[in-house]
C-alpha cells in the first residue's frame, strides 16, 4: 500500500511539470502570434514601467542638479582665474608705467648729477607731500646719515626746486621755491640777457595754476626776453651761486604798473616731485 502512494505522488509531480511546460509553450506561441502581450502581462509591464519612472524621476533630477552645480562651480573657478589674470595684468601694467616714469626721472637726475662739478650728488626719494603744504615743502628719505645739511640745494630734472630746511637722522624737509609763505627765506636769483647784462632779484611768488614762479619788484631797466636763463645768484649766502632755475617766459610791469615783474618757467616740475638730487658741497 505504501509503495502505491509513493508511485502516485511521483506521477502527480510529473504531470504538473508537463502541464507547466505546456503552459509556457502555449504562452510563447500566443505571444508570437499576437501583436500585444496578454492582459495580465500588460498589467505587469505597466506596473514595472510606472515603478521605473517613479524611481528614475528623482534620480534624473538629482543627476541634473549635480551636473548644474558642477557646471556653476567650474564657471566660478574659471571666472576667478580670469579675474586673477586680469588683476595681474593690471598690476603689471601699472608697475611697468611706474618703472618707466622712474626710469625717465632717474635718467634726468643722472644727467643733472654729471653737471654738478662742485658738489657730490645724493639722490633721494620724496616720501611725503601733504595737501596742506603741497606748494611749500616735501619730505625726502635722506638725512644726516647721508651727509645732508640744512640749506643744501635740492634739484630735480634740470634745475633747482628747493633747499633743505630741516634735517633728521634718516629724512629731511625741503623748502620749495614755490613756497608763498611770507616767513619763508626767499631764493635769490639772477637773469642774464643776450647782451650779458644781469638783473638780480628774489622769487616773490608762485602761480600754481600756470606752474610758474615770479620775480617781483624788479626796478632794473635792463631788457629781458623770453628764453633768458635764470640761475641762483648766491646773494645772502644761503643758496650757492650758479644753480639753474629756469627760463624767462614774460617780463613787464606788475598788476599795479609800478615795477617790472618777471614770470619764470621753472626747469624742475614742481607739481610732480618723486625723485630729487641734493647737492652736497665737496669738502
Amino acid at each position: 500500500m505504501r509503495r502505491f502512494f509513493s508511485n502516485r505522488r511521483l506521477v502527480i509531480i510529473i504531470v504538473c511539470v508537463i502541464i507547466c511546460i505546456a503552459l509556457m509553450n502555449l504562452s510563447v506561441v500566443i505571444r508570437n502570434k499576437r501583436s500585444t502581450p496578454p492582459l495580465i502581462q500588460q498589467f505587469g509591464n505597466d506596473i514595472v514601467g510606472f515603478a521605473d519612472r517613479v524611481v528614475a524621476l528623482p534620480v534624473n533630477g538629482l543627476q541634473g542638479t549635480a551636473e548644474a552645480i558642477s557646471g556653476l562651480l567650474n564657471t566660478y573657478q574659471e571666472n576667478e582665474k580670469l579675474k586673477s589674470q586680469v588683476e595681474k595684468l593690471t598690476q603689471t601694467q601699472v608697475r611697468d608705467e611706474t618703472l618707466s616714469r622712474e626710469n625717465k626721472q632717474l635718467k634726468k637726475e643722472l644727467s643733472l648729477n654729471s653737471s654738478l662739478t662742485d658738489y657730490s650728488a645724493v639722490t633721494a626719494a620724496v616720501i611725503s607731500r601733504t595737501p596742506s603744504s603741497w606748494q611749500s615743502q616735501v619730505i625726502i628719505n635722506k638725512g644726516q646719515a647721508s651727509g645732508i645739511k640744512k640749506n643744501m640745494p635740492v634739484l630735480s630734472g634740470a634745475g633747482l626746486v628747493g633747499r633743505i630746511s630741516e634735517v633728521n637722522k634718516t629724512n629731511s624737509k625741503v623748502e620749495l621755491i614755490s613756497d608763498n609763505n611770507d616767513s619763508a627765506n626767499r631764493f635769490a636769483i639772477q637773469i642774464t640777457n643776450g647782451s650779458g647784462q644781469t638783473v638780480n632779484g628774489v622769487i616773490s611768488e608762485y602761480d600754481k595754476e600756470a606752474n610758474r614762479i615770479v620775480m617781483g619788484n624788479v626796478t632794473s631797466k635792463t631788457k629781458l626776453k623770453k628764453g633768458d636763463k635764470v640761475i641762483t645768484s648766491g646773494l645772502g649766502g644761503v643758496t650757492p651761486k650758479g644753480l639753474y632755475v629756469g627760463t624767462v617766459e614774460t617780463a613787464g610791469d606788475d598788476d599795479y604798473g609800478l615795477a617790472s615783474k618777471v614770470v619764470i618757467k621753472p626747469a624742475g616740475d614742481l607739481s610732480n616731485l618723486n625723485i630729487v638730487t641734493v647737492a652736497v658741497a665737496k669738502e
